[in-house]
């Protein structure tokens, strides 16, 4: 292009020099005005130097938002010039498990810790994976934004993990003693929600997108070319053209053709065509002859359409998509990870209840034979004996139901974490054995909300993504604010002519014969274009000029209103980070503090019962008397339980509401991406 603008000038100045005529000379002045000023625009816009009209308005341009991309590679192996006509190498789909799993099971167990499951779900989850697919398309934006297309958008969506058995509504809440159901069917909306997922959009640009703005140039350049040859027979009524009734007529055409366009809104047209024919026609003085052109054409546009950073905002906008839907990936791993921390701490809460429902099982059991034999020495009456029996069947029920659960909850962890579930045999038939216990909160500090407010505006992905967002919405307003303009195109063509043949041996007497300067054959056609023998130029200004330009108006009136939207949806999410960390850190709080309440509770409650056992075992008190410490005994273990896995999830969500979830429990973006983490299994215990 820095050879083009002066080609320009001095076309334009040969064009005036060779026209002498009055009206040419006229206007010579004027026209060599105007023709600099329009290559000095066209030169400051391919520097950058000079903003189009519409940047008076614009907001200045905010650098790519940081990222760690990963892509994939798709080019297929082949020349060069044939890559870009080959059809993607796009790899399948996985659908097996990751190798980490075979190692994780050990006759007919799963022993699994915590940093086990994270691992499992980073490589196995269908959510992660299908973002991984998601992240790519992003690729593809840029691709498509350097060649001159429009967007196609990329997903912002992410997937949460059902519930599970310890999430709203936890089991472990309910009365210890009280009648429970033997087995928990998922019958309703309430409990289909505990192994339904859930989705959550994660942008804040609203459902409508903004207008697409003047349409940029083609940056990818179009070779076209015509090869065609024709032999024609036409009959006449009239003899004077070719001396008989019958035209022959054969001809060979040929055409190539370059279309580009460039950042500053310049559209360049080359043609060249020659076209030979052979004919029996006594009146052309050339038989057979060659004639063509080669034509330059240039419009440059001045108002609207002009300008580098408007022509090249989608190729910006792209880029930021890049990192959008590296922030979005981020998401869905935190999502991930999170929900995966919390169905296991809820299968450990689970499975250490159960326990305690062994215990109370086993201590209903005693009872009932204690009771028994005090019945039988008439130490106790029979009324006792049916007490003691009606504790241990309700023992038995409780069994039975916080076993279902452990299955139930054991059940969901195997679909989540692996891609073909329990349709594996082998992992079907494996029952999970958590490695990793809940940490109790005694030693542990709480750091200030303020600094947890600094670490969620700093790591959040979903916040960073609506910044990103945000600044797209200010580089489409360009594109809005520019159509208003009208369109003012500067228009300049060159075009070299040509033409060659041989001296018609038809050519009646009355023809004039040819000029000796057009005979020749093809080179010498060639030699005429190429050598400018036969030049002709041409400059004007187009103009389109709307005369109410409503649509345009509303377009930019609608884009400017969802932009003042898009401030108030981002101070409404920031509203909503600051709570969501206010209330996490407020439930790490309550937790501890509600768990040490439970262990004492627990500890005055054993004190309490070995008291009445002993008084029991003194033949003082009644055993319906013992079955309610032991009952209150039993509630207490469960609350215990119960203060432990929230505060474990508490703990989660507050992670989760900072943004630390990836970097507290070392998971690599990198490896993440590519569905395969270094990290070894864990080794089960001997």
């Amino acid at each position: 292009m820095n050879i083009l603008i002066p080609n320009i000038v001095l076309l334009l100045k040969v064009m005036i020099v060779r026209n002498p005529s009055p009206v040419w000379r006229s206007w010579r002045v004027a026209t060599l005005a105007l023709c600099r000023l329009a290559c000095i625009a066209l030169a400051a816009a391919l520097a950058g130097t000079l903003p189009a009209p519409v940047e008076a308005q614009e907001l200045p341009e905010q650098p790519v938002a940081e990222k760690k991309t990963v892509h994939s590679d798709f080019r297929t192996p082949g020349p060069w010039f044939l890559i870009a006509y080959h059809t993607p190498a796009v790899g399948h789909s996985r659908s097996g498990n990751s190798d980490r799993l075979s190692e994780l099971i050990v006759n007919g167990k799963l022993y699994l810790s915590l940093q086990d499951a994270i691992d499992l779900a980073v490589e196995n989850s269908f959510d992660v994976e299908l973002q991984r697919f998601d992240h790519e398309f992003a690729r593809t934006e840029v691709e498509r934004a350097e060649g001159g297309g429009l967007l196609r958008g990329i997903p912002t969506t992410v997937s949460e993990l059902p519930a599970g058995e310890g999430g709203p509504g936890e089991p472990l809440l309910t009365t210890v003693g009280g009648y429970s159901p033997v087995l928990q069917l998922p019958s309703s909306a309430g409990s289909l929600a505990t192994i339904s997922p859930t989705s959550e959009d994660l942008s804040i640009t609203g459902g409508t997108a903004l207008s697409s703005g003047p349409a940029v140039p083609q940056f990818d350049p179009v070779l076209s070319s015509q090869f065609a040859v024709a032999q024609a027979t036409q009959l006449s009524a009239s003899s004077m053209t070719t001396g008989s009734n019958i035209e022959h007529s054969h001809s060979v055409l040929f055409n190539l053709g370059y279309q580009q366009g460039f950042s500053p809104g310049t559209q360049v047209n080359a043609t060249f065509q020659s076209d030979s024919t052979n004919e029996n026609s006594t009146t052309n003085n050339l038989n057979p002859s060659t004639n063509g052109y080669f034509n330059v054409s240039v419009v440059q546009p001045l108002l609207q359409g002009f300008g580098i950073r408007l022509n090249r905002r989608f190729i910006r906008i792209a880029k930021n998509e890049d990192a959008i839907a590296d922030y979005v990936f981020r998401q869905q791993l935190i999502s991930t990870v999170s929900d995966v921390i919390r169905l296991y701490w809820d299968f450990v809460s689970l499975s250490a209840d159960l326990q305690v429902k062994k215990d109370s099982l086993d201590t209903a059991q005693r009872l009932y034979q204690d009771t028994r034999n005090q019945v039988d020495q008439g130490t106790q009456a029979p009324l006792q004996l049916t007490s003691a029996q009606a504790q241990l069947e309700s023992s038995r029920g409780d069994y039975i139901n916080s076993q279902g659960l452990v299955l139930q909850q054991e059940l969901l962890l195997k679909e989540v974490l692996t891609r073909k579930g329990i349709s594996d045999p082998a992992l079907a038939n494996a029952g999970i054995e958590a490695l990793t216990p809940i940490a109790t909160p005694e030693s542990e500090t709480l750091e200030p909300l303020p600094e947890f407010l600094q670490d969620a505006t700093r790591n959040r992905p979903d916040l960073l993504l609506a910044h990103v967002q945000l600044e797209n919405i200010k580089i489409s307003l360009q594109g809005s604010r520019n159509e208003l303009l009208p369109q003012l195109n500067l228009v300049g063509t060159v075009q070299n002519n040509g033409l060659a043949g041989m001296s018609n041996a038809g050519a009646s007497s009355a023809t004039i014969p040819a000029s000796a300067a057009l005979m020749g054959g093809y080179g010498s056609f060639l030699s005429q274009v190429f050598s400018r023998d036969y030049p002709g130029y041409s400059i004007g200004l187009e103009l389109d000029l709307p005369l109410r330009n409503r649509v345009a108006r509303a377009d930019a009136t609608r884009d400017e209103l969802q932009s003042r939207q898009t401030d108030v949806r981002l101070a409404q999410l920031d509203s909503q980070v600051r709570l969501q960390v206010g209330n996490a850190w407020i439930a790490v709080q309550q937790a501890k503090t509600a768990y040490q309440a439970a262990v004492e509770a627990r500890k005055l409650q054993e004190q309490a019962l070995n008291v009445e056992q002993a008084r029991f075992d003194a033949g003082v008190d009644t055993a319906y008397v013992l079955i309610q410490y032991q009952r209150d005994l039993a509630q207490g273990r469960s609350a215990e339980l119960t203060a432990l896995g929230v505060y474990a999830k508490a703990k989660t969500a507050l992670e989760r509401a900072v943004g630390l979830t990836l970097q507290n429990n070392g998971v690599s973006i990198e490896e993440a991406y590519q569905g395969q983490l270094s990290r070894s299994p864990s080794k089960p215990p001997q």
